[in-house]
């Protein structure tokens, strides 16, 4: 078979390396010289796209780095060749059942929960796909459960992926740059179950307007879960306890209270424990859980005013679950906006005074109505002005609801770009 395989970041290389396993005759399209300057023994086509280079091959294999209205794409389809993505061509060389786990928001800390909870159980669960490590990657590897975390670019293009146990978190607008259309996005995550069977548990929020459409309109074995109620059916919080099954654990115990990681908590464990895990081992990783690195990381308080690095929240869906998680908020917001609505996000009642960075940094501005606002043109001076705007109850809060790259390299890059100042600073005070 001749495949082409667009793109040559994480998952290009990792379809090109399982395509030189299986024999298969690859080539790699990518747009930067540089990246296919990294590639060695296949050939490659770079810089502007041209059609004829689809001539000859039988299977296009896509990246998540490029949009579905891509020139290469849609070249593809039109010329009728099968395009798939890494998740499609590894799903069909694995042997390992597979827990996936999509949403707008969530997906890495339910993924790292649910991986924790089988290997903690004594199970080999290997956690992959969006998460960093490729799919393609674990084919010929023998552990007893993967774990795939699936962004809505990944299961665009699916024809037979389907996971034993599927959790769908939430769908908010998000990647409209990518997807152009939210119906295109929600068909995306909704591929999460396009061949799921009635046998196949689907767990999802209840509390998620999206989540409950998709979950009602398919015919899966549906298990609703909340950080907020449980209902006749499902597993959550009732009353004082999170209630699942075999397992009931009091909130007091529990590290966090923001219903949005309490839902993580009910959906991992829901899904681990349909998965083998032992109610000893899921306990304990509720126990002790910690959320992601700048999911809510606290910075430190100083002067009855606390800092909180979210730079995770790179769309307005997660920014508002942010803010609301505080009373009082001076929010640092902004970057690169993905084509979404910022106004809920600063219009949210707990946000007192709004500090706007980045490209989307008018826009902000614009959208903020009454709030008290200004912009910043770095990291730096947008601390500066948060500490100056803050006051004793404060919660200064980087919730940017948009993409880092006009500033960054990376929200990890963001983050810890906002924790070293804020640290400088109250240090040289």
């Amino acid at each position: 078979m001749r495949m082409l395989v667009l793109g040559g970041g994480i998952s290009g290389r990792g379809a090109v390396r399982l395509a030189g396993r299986l024999g298969h005759d690859v080539a790699v399209y990518d747009r930067d010289p540089e990246v296919l300057a990294e590639l060695s023994g296949v050939h490659t086509f770079g810089g502007e796209w041209q059609s004829d280079w689809l001539d000859g091959f039988d299977l296009v294999v896509t990246s998540p780095g490029l949009p579905e209205h891509s020139a290469p794409i849609t070249a593809a389809l039109a010329a009728g060749l099968p395009v798939w993505g890494e998740l499609e061509f590894a799903a069909r060389y694995l042997t390992a059942p597979i827990i996936a786990v999509t949403g707008t928001n969530g997906k890495t800390t339910v993924t790292t929960l649910i991986a924790d909870m089988l290997n903690a159980s004594g199970l080999r669960a290997t956690a992959a796909g969006n998460i960093g490590t490729a799919l393609t990657d674990l084919v010929g590897s023998t552990p007893d459960v993967i774990v795939v975390e699936a962004s809505s670019f990944q299961l665009r293009f699916i024809e037979e992926f389907a996971p034993n146990v599927a959790v769908l978190l939430n769908i908010a607008p998000d990647h409209l740059d990518w997807h152009q259309t939210f119906e295109n996005y929600r068909d995306a995550k909704a591929n999460l179950i396009k061949n799921a069977g009635p046998d196949v548990p689907l767990i999802f929020d209840i509390d998620d307007a999206e989540a409950g459409r998709v979950a009602a309109g398919s015919s899966t074995l549906a298990i609703p879960v909340s950080g907020k109620s449980r209902i006749a059916g499902g597993w959550g919080v009732d009353g004082a306890r999170l209630v699942l099954d075999g397992l009931e654990l009091p909130l007091d115990e529990i590290p966090v209270s923001d219903p949005a990681f309490l839902l993580d908590l009910a959906a991992a464990g829901t899904a681990a424990l349909l998965a083998g895990a032992d109610t000893e081992a899921v306990g304990k990783i509720i126990r002790t859980f910690e959320p992601v690195n700048h999911r809510r990381t606290v910075v430190g308080t100083w002067g009855n005013v606390t800092w909180v690095d979210d730079s995770k929240a790179t769309n307005p869906h997660s920014a508002l679950a942010s803010v609301a998680a505080f009373r009082s908020v001076v929010l640092i917001a902004g970057g690169r906006n993905k084509g979404l609505d910022l106004a809920p996000i600063v219009r949210h009642p707990s946000v007192r005074m709004v500090v706007a960075i980045g490209e989307a940094a008018q826009e902000i501005i614009a959208s903020t109505d009454q709030t008290p606002s200004r912009t910043a043109g770095s990291m730096e001076e947008a601390v500066s002005a948060a500490a100056t705007m803050a006051r004793p109850g404060d919660t200064v809060l980087l919730a940017p609801g948009c993409a880092s790259f006009d500033m960054f390299d990376s929200y990890e890059h963001r983050g810890d770009v906002f924790r070293q100042v804020v640290l400088e600073m109250e240090e040289g005070e």
